[in-house]
């Protein structure tokens, strides 16, 4: 019977598993010392590059309304949340899913396929 117990106990499950959610977090909760420079890399590549890249394919694609809310909201959601100066562990992971979210809308806008007609008035 102690032989069985024995051989139970070098099956326990280990439970030092951090899942990869986490340790992003935690490597953003590191980067709070670098919040200003987020920040400005944060507005100035969305604002300044990338919102104009979707914007442009969204007028070449047929200018289609259902794209402009999303281009807006990605956006938005980035600077709202760097201007109420949110904490690291909130302000990167929303830049990252705001600008996934713009690289979504390219390749749908890509997809769809480009079309100059589009651009009339």
């Amino acid at each position: 019977m102690e032989t069985t117990v024995k051989h139970l106990r070098a099956y326990e499950i280990d439970t030092t598993h951090v899942s990869p959610w986490k340790k992003f977090i935690t490597w953003c909760v590191g980067q709070e010392k670098y919040r200003l420079g987020w920040l400005a890399a944060a507005i100035t590549l969305h604002g300044c590059i990338l919102t104009i890249l979707t914007m442009f394919a969204v007028i070449l694609a047929g200018n289609h309304f259902i794209f402009w809310p999303f281009v807006i909201g990605a956006m938005g959601i980035t600077l709202i949340v760097n201007l109420a100066a949110m904490p690291t562990k909130i302000t990167i992971p929303v830049f990252f899913i705001s600008v996934f979210v713009d690289l979504v809308i390219i390749a749908t806008c890509i997809a769809i396929g480009f079309d100059a007609s589009g651009t009339t008035i």
